[in-house]
């Protein structure tokens, strides 16, 4: 997976369509284990932090 991919799943994962209810802290981390088992460049923590609205995508602040 790429950079891009990673990206867009966080994307999903920070807001879910329809009726899916949100994520669990520990599902997401589990799925952040498994994306760095298939990217080693793979960023476990700043996508964490991206998740959970703490920085951007590339881990700068936030754009308004």
């Amino acid at each position: 997976m790429s950079k891009k991919h990673f990206i867009a799943l966080a994307d999903f994962l920070k807001h879910p369509e329809g009726s899916c209810e949100p994520f669990t802290p520990k599902q997401v981390e589990h799925l952040a284990d498994f994306c760095q088992a298939q990217n080693p460049r793979f960023n476990r923590e700043r996508f964490l932090d991206y998740v959970a609205g703490l920085c951007g995508p590339c881990g700068g602040s936030i754009k308004a």
